[in-house]
């Protein structure tokens, strides 16, 4: 059901959003129970920056309680889950890309509620797709094998004292169960699960559009691009469409300024209707000055003090969706937005980023897949050469397990 707002201020469309949220939640619970019988696990999926994550968390919780089972959680470091899982007595699943994240979230917080801890699921940060864990530490452009980093983290787990029969899920870059069957079993990792994040999405009960699955089936090795335009501040990763071209075409042109000479900044640069003068060095100027003149007139200031070039219509489509902020995330480079009191995380709003929510929904309702935000994971380009997939074959739920199963 697409969101659509009633109320004018930021603040009160984050209420809206929570309240739907909870709502939200809630339908899907039951919708999912009546559908499976009763039968298996069914699991909440929490991003942790999102906007009102821990009143819609609970929100469901209360409001659907008995069916769901578990809560799975990342994107941040969720310390409050544990305290929240055990206040409903349902085992919590922290999503972690490293043996040291685990070990700050047992350390502060999870030790106080280990016998509800189901399972940790290990992201890798290279490989899975959306938001990615990737730290300060790590190089994006050198992804590092899985086996060690989880033999790590299993390692861990035990000198935190948790047993090898809690489950570490591996997630991301996971496509078919032959290539990782010398994972299963095997001791220095204890028992060990597989999360399939992509290859649900090409079945014929996904809710994804017929053009995005249409458009999995085409990708190419490369076609998945990590990056780190998401407002969260996170990196993901991302088909390489029309729409994260422009937003690599905007971070190329930009460039430094001052609002004073200084250092190398000696060219006056007019921007705007009135024409203000910044101050930029003079190769920049020369370089500013060739985009105008290709049309993209409009200089919009980012918190780094440089100035990214648009054209008018794009400025405009950017303002107007800062100024449209639902407050979708705890805080929003893109808007400024952050759940806090001030309501800002007092920075300038960033215009290289984008409104998360406006693009997830329209292409989760049908939008243009070449120009909306397309999670996935880097081996989604396997759908093109899978066999199973030959001739645009999409199978339908159980098909896909029937074909996991076989380890294919």
């Amino acid at each position: 059901i697409p969101m659509v707002y009633h109320t004018k201020t930021r603040s009160e469309r984050h209420g809206e959003l929570i309240a739907f949220g909870i709502k939200g939640a809630i339908a899907q619970a039951r919708i999912a129970h009546d559908i499976s019988g009763g039968n298996g696990r069914l699991h909440m999926n929490v991003l942790w920056e999102m906007g009102g994550a821990e009143e819609i968390l609970e929100g469901a919780l209360e409001g659907a309680k008995g069916l769901i089972h578990g809560v799975t959680c990342g994107a941040g470091m969720p310390y409050r889950v544990a305290e929240i899982a055990a206040k409903y007595g349902v085992y919590y699943y922290p999503i972690v890309s490293s043996a040291r994240a685990f070990r700050a979230l047992w350390k502060r917080a999870y030790h106080k509620y280990g016998q509800l801890l189901g399972g940790v699921v290990y992201e890798d940060p290279w490989l899975a797709g959306g938001h990615n864990g990737l730290s300060n530490s790590e190089n994006p452009e050198k992804p590092e094998p899985p086996y060690a980093r989880v033999r790590d983290l299993r390692a861990t787990m035990r000198e935190c004292g948790v047993s090898d029969a809690v489950p570490v899920f591996m997630a991301g870059g996971v496509w078919a169960l032959k290539e990782w069957s010398d994972w299963i079993g095997n001791p220095e990792l204890g028992a060990i699960a597989f999360q399939f994040g992509t290859r649900p999405l090409l079945t014929q009960e996904s809710p994804i559009s017929d053009a995005w699955k249409h458009r999995l089936l085409t990708l190419k090795p490369g076609d998945v691009l990590l990056h780190r335009f998401s407002p969260t501040g996170f990196y993901s990763s991302a088909v390489k469409n029309d729409f994260i071209t422009d937003l690599v075409d905007r971070s190329h042109r930009q460039i430094a300024f001052s609002s004073e000479a200084m250092g190398d900044h000696v060219a006056e640069l007019p921007i705007g209707a009135r024409k203000r003068i910044v101050w930029v060095t003079p190769h920049d100027k020369e370089q500013a000055l060739a985009w105008m003149a290709a049309g993209f007139t409009e200089a919009l200031r980012t918190p780094d003090n440089t100035l990214v070039f648009v054209d008018a219509v794009k400025a405009e489509e950017i303002r107007k969706d800062q100024v449209d902020c639902m407050g979708c995330l705890s805080q929003c480079a893109f808007s400024n937005w952050a759940q806090n009191d001030a309501g800002t995380t007092g920075k300038k709003a960033d215009p290289r980023s984008f409104c998360i929510q406006k693009t997830l929904q329209n292409i989760g309702h049908g939008g243009d897949v070449e120009n909306e935000l397309m999670f996935a994971g880097h081996n989604a380009y396997r759908f093109a050469n899978d066999p199973f997939y030959a001739g645009g074959f999409i199978p339908t739920v159980r098909q896909l397990v029937d074909r996991m199963a076989t380890g294919e």
